[in-house]
């Protein structure tokens, strides 16, 4: 048998495994709410050549290709178990496992690592929490979009209506037609019907009215049996308090602001501050895409050499604010052709970071250049360090917190040679480290960070629904504090 042979003979067997593995991640979300992870990526609904993709993907990070022959026992051990809502990490079990020396069995090792998503530590799965949508534009739809793949066993968030002004003719239609095709972020996973009837949108079997009206105040969500609900406004036309508080209407108990909230508003990153929420808060902000992207690589840097200064360019993707062909625009160059120029603007992202981090006393001054590609952006982070180090130092420390800490989820790591911004659509990530492009010497660093301004800022603001609406599951094992 040649080497070729030998090659696909391992490929067709490691198929075989992640096919197995499929039903079983299938049964653990649909019957538990256990979403089960890969290194903070998610294996629910994957095919079987995205399982593997997955396992490989270890190799940019630890050095060497995780196998399926190695995460399929945990997995298996996990179905065995009487499991609560959570999120297990297979990729996690198996550094672990690897690492401890007692000479336990798979079974043994996982369930003692999962210990509090099982028995009486176990969280009873609830009744899930509604979920509206005021506006539909490129942020609503992704949101809209990872609402319908989260809806699993039906006990987590349930999107149950979506508000716009009305259209025309065929409104409903056309808006289902944008959330069922997207030209950067392909086709929707799944099905999609209308009733124009009733105006509902039936997404994977979930009904979703749709309601129009013109203002906050025409809406009464209780007529249509939502009650509790979270309301996303992502239409940034209210950003204080006193304008967002327009939409704590009858059947709604919280908004959520997808844009920098002023005054008073608690700008929230999920992973850095989210945990600062008060129970009782109604009002809040995600921040900026931008503010998501910089603020945990900020932070984390700052806990291991300290800040003393920093400044963030960020080259920013274009979005619909700006024009296509030169035309009038109150912002002066935002009113340039967006398709054909680079554009000098303002970023609020530096001065959203003394929200996010208070703690931090670090300046950071900020600005932007918006340029033709219509998704990823990329935030130059140069820091004046509190030490001096090495980039070798750098390197080992990010590559460990993309993996192994609490902002595992924030924070992702590549080492590919040649990446360019259109590897990173699709990221569910608030920004990658690209290690090719990291500079340091002595005590500056100079980091290069990648983010998807559309879906991975989208990923962020479901993040932080979750943890407000109570169905944030925890993640095992724990990472490490």
């Amino acid at each position: 048998m040649t080497v070729n042979d030998d090659s696909f003979t391992n490929w067709k067997n490691r198929e075989e495994i992640a096919e197995s593995m499929i039903p079983l991640i299938g049964k653990l979300h649909r019957e538990r709410d256990v979403t089960v992870l890969l290194h903070s990526r998610s294996l629910v609904n994957k095919s079987v050549v995205s399982i593997l993709k997955t396992h490989r993907f270890a190799r940019q990070i630890g050095g060497e290709e995780l196998s399926v022959t190695e995460t399929l026992p945990f997995l298996q051990a996990l179905t065995a178990l009487d499991l609560g809502p959570s999120q297990i990490d297979l990729g996690m079990l198996a550094a672990e496992y690897k690492a401890d020396d007692r000479g336990l069995s798979v079974e043994a090792f996982t369930a003692e690592a999962v210990a509090g998503a099982t028995g009486a530590n176990k969280i009873e799965r609830g009744e899930g929490r509604d979920v509206v949508l005021y506006g539909f534009g490129r942020i609503g739809r992704l949101v809209a979009r990872l609402l319908i793949e989260k809806s699993g066993s039906g006990n987590g968030l349930r999107l149950r209506a979506i508000v716009v002004r009305g259209g025309g003719e065929q409104d409903i239609v056309k808006r289902a037609s944008l959330l069922r095709r997207d030209s950067i972020h392909g086709q929707f996973q799944g099905t999609i019907t209308v009733d124009e009837a009733t105006s509902t949108i039936f997404a994977n079997g979930n009904a979703i009215k749709v309601i129009y009206a013109n203002d906050p105040s025409e809406v009464d969500y209780t007529a249509y049996g939502i009650k509790n609900a979270i309301l996303i406004d992502n239409t940034g036309k209210w950003r204080d308090r006193e304008g967002l508080s327009q939409h704590l209407r009858p059947g709604i108990d919280k908004v959520v602001l997808t844009a920098p909230g002023k005054g008073d508003v608690p700008n929230i990153v999920h992973g850095v501050n989210h945990d600062t929420v008060k129970p009782d808060e109604q009002v809040l902000s995600c921040a900026s895409c931008t503010t998501n992207a910089i603020v945990p690589p900020l932070k984390a840097m700052d806990d291991e050499f300290g800040v003393l200064r920093g400044h963030v360019e960020t080259v920013h993707s274009f979005t619909n604010d700006q024009n296509l062909l030169d035309n009038y625009h109150k912002s002066e160059r935002r009113g340039r052709s967006a398709p054909l120029n680079m554009v000098i603007t303002e970023t609020g992202a530096a001065s959203a970071v003394a929200k996010a981090l208070p703690d931090l006393k670090a300046k950071i001054s900020g600005s932007s250049i918006r340029v033709p590609v219509p998704d990823v952006s990329i935030a130059i982070l140069n820091l004046q360090l509190g030490r001096e180090t090495t980039r070798e130092e750098v390197l080992d420390y990010l590559r460990d917190v993309s993996l192994t800490s609490p902002l595992r989820r924030q924070i992702d790591f590549i080492t590919a040679p040649d990446a360019v911004s259109s590897d990173f659509i699709g990221s569910r990530h608030a920004s990658i480290v690209d290690a090719g492009a990291l500079k340091v010497e002595g005590d500056n660093a100079i980091l290069y960070l990648w983010y998807d301004n559309e879906f991975g800022y989208s990923c962020q603001v479901i993040r932080v629904v979750q943890h407000v609406s109570g169905v944030e599951y925890p993640t095992f094992p724990a990472p490490a504090v």
